[in-house]
């Protein structure tokens, strides 16, 4: 099966037709997260910081799976598009091996490490003990999470961006709607809590992953994964994870930022906390959508780089920073008309409420600038350039914006956290694109 058409086709219908199908997904998965904090938030407040609490390790475990299956969708994109049949299908194999072991590892780890972790936020017992509930399930499906994400990469890598769009869906959905069931009871099933919407989750993910399971017995794709005869590559390996390492650590410093702002924050108060989640699960529907174009994006980068189609990546490149921003636009908007109502949608504390306008008006200023620094490290991605798209994230996660919040901070209270957002994104956006440009040589 030939892959030229990445290659053939005008760039942007091509770039809409890889990414729409993914943004569509990216905002039923948003919704999704929406829906879930939602119905978690009905059952308590300590209910909705438990969640906030232990969405660092959640982020992780799901980065650490993400991560490597972008390496795992850019050595795949690159091997066709320089006609490497028989590479392609070892990275696709070998990747989904390493990808399983990485989940089995995760569950061991993030379990262990779970109460202490919990313990470092807050003494409230009622928060630990509901943190504990929801994520003793989640975690240990984490080797679900990580072949799950593995299928949805290699389907990405291959042009398949309406597969991955229905299997996320179906999932998605399936969540959703089971979520007020499993949470608060209906007819038969007893209401079960948290621990409802744990279940809800996990089944969620169950049903995605059998649907690409399914689909990829019943109709062939043009890599193959197969552990008969399979030989360990130690520089096909070395090439999973010299993309796969940054892009983890690019995925999971969000959790240790906002580790580090909880324990910012909850110096102050736990309702700032509260916000901080709200924000974050908010956010998804900005940063998951612009996610989705950035997904159409690099398997077409990575073909067209392969097959030496430079043209094509810069004007890729450019369309890409282009949806992004305008995406970026209308979040901004939001933000700015209805703070209050996107914030109430999780508590009821009117108190927590107006403490979360505020700090969404001040954070969205960075919304838009964030789109340079989104778009050059996706692209990085898409290059098979690990190290500097990882430089770009650490700019914009670690060395600007976790100084910034706690010198603000110092003098502004919470207040000067929430600032540290738009400056971070100001002063990261200021050296992305050239050190695009610099690595990339375009």
């Amino acid at each position: 099966m030939q892959q030229t058409f990445m290659k053939e086709r005008p760039v942007l219908p091509l770039l809409l037709s890889m990414s729409l199908p993914m943004v569509i997904s990216m905002m039923v998965n948003a919704l999704y997260n929406i829906v879930d904090s939602f119905f978690v938030a009905r059952i308590s407040e300590d209910a909705m910081t438990a969640l906030s609490l232990v969405f660092p390790i959640q982020n992780f475990i799901n980065s650490v799976a993400i991560g490597f299956g972008i390496g795992i969708n850019a050595v795949i994109a690159y091997q066709l598009g320089a006609n490497n049949q028989k590479t392609a299908n070892q990275a696709a194999t070998l990747g989904l091996l390493l990808n399983i072991l990485h989940g089995i590892l995760m569950t061991v780890i993030s379990i262990l490490i779970l109460p202490r972790f919990l313990r470092m936020f807050t003494s409230d017992s009622e928060v630990i003990r509901l943190g504990m509930q929801y994520a003793y399930i989640t975690f240990g499906f984490s080797t679900v999470i990580s072949a799950e994400l593995c299928f949805e990469k290699l389907f990405q890598a291959v042009g398949k961006m309406t597969v991955s769009m229905g299997a996320m869906m179906v999932g998605c959905i399936t969540n959703i709607l089971l979520d007020p069931l499993l949470i608060f009871g209906v007819g038969p099933l007893p209401e079960m809590g948290i621990t409802g919407a744990a279940l809800a989750t996990v089944i969620g993910q169950v049903l995605t992953l059998a649907i690409y399971v399914v689909i990829y017995l019943l109709r062939p794709i043009p890599v193959k994964i197969s552990f008969r005869g399979l030989r360990f590559s130690r520089s096909l390996t070395r090439k999973l994870y010299s993309i796969g390492i940054p892009a983890m650590l690019n995925m999971a410093l969000p959790s240790l930022l906002v580790s580090s702002l909880n324990a910012i924050l909850s110096a102050y108060s736990q309702e700032y906390v509260v916000v901080l989640g709200v924000y974050y699960k908010l956010q998804t529907f900005l940063y998951l959508p612009a996610n989705g174009i950035i997904q159409g994006m690099r398997p077409l980068i990575g073909y067209n780089y392969g097959a030496g189609e430079t043209k094509r990546v810069r004007k890729l490149y450019l369309l890409t920073l282009t949806l992004s921003a305008a995406i970026m636009v209308a979040g901004t908007i939001l933000c700015l008309a209805i703070p209050g109502q996107l914030i109430g949608l999780f508590t009821s504390n009117q108190q927590t409420i107006q403490a979360g306008a505020f700090a969404l008006r001040i954070i969205s200023a960075g919304f838009i600038v964030s789109a340079v620094s989104v778009t050059s490290a996706g692209a990085l991605e898409g290059l098979g350039m690990g190290v500097p798209s990882l430089m770009i994230s650490l700019l914009r996660y670690v060395v600007f914006i976790i100084p910034a919040a706690f010198i603000l901070s110092r003098f502004l209270g919470a207040d000067g956290v929430w600032n540290s957002f738009w400056i971070a994104e100001l002063l990261t956006a200021s050296v992305a694109y050239f050190i695009y440009r610099r690595f990339s040589k375009m």
